[in-house]
């Protein structure tokens, strides 16, 4: 009998164990936006604040382009493709590069773009999909990082 109920308890454990192991598996497949952004926090710092200069503030400019069409496919675009050439954010003329970061999949794109959103820029609106990066990442696979650059300023930046 003590054997039986020894047995149950070890079942029941491990049943535990797998239940409580699920959920946390499940969320590791879902990528963090806020762990990703820590590569882009090297040259937009932590706070998003940019480098005079050098690196573009994310701040208004993300927000107003994250509300349109061309906004989203050029922020996207950013961080697939990467951007070079001059880039005027906020009137300040920024002559970095930004290296493309083609080895993150489209829900790693989607994740990262969604924190620079609304914790970084403190926007809102609609939310990046892995679909949307997807389709910018097909219709922009040719593009230079120069080109991307280009699309900056026809994308309503501001």
């Amino acid at each position: 009998m003590m054997r039986a109920v020894v047995f149950i308890l070890a079942i029941a454990g491990l049943a535990g164990a797998v239940a409580l192991r699920t959920p946390a598996t499940a969320a590791a497949t879902q990528p963090d936006g806020a762990a990703i952004y820590k590569r882009c926090a090297a040259c937009h710092l932590a706070t998003g604040a940019g480098v005079p200069g050098a690196f573009p503030p994310l701040g208004a400019d993300i927000r107003v382009l994250s509300k349109s069409l061309s906004g989203r496919n050029y922020l996207a675009l950013a961080v697939i493709r990467g951007v070079s050439g001059p880039l005027t954010v906020d009137g300040k003329t920024y002559r970095g590069n930004m290296p493309a970061q083609a080895s993150l999949d489209d829900a790693a794109v989607a994740a990262v773009l969604n924190h620079v959103v609304v914790k970084i820029a403190k926007g809102s609106g609609t939310a990046f999909t892995p679909a949307e990066i997807a389709n910018a990442r097909k219709a922009g696979a040719s593009l230079s990082a120069v080109d991307v650059g280009k699309l900056h300023s026809g994308a309503g930046s501001k």
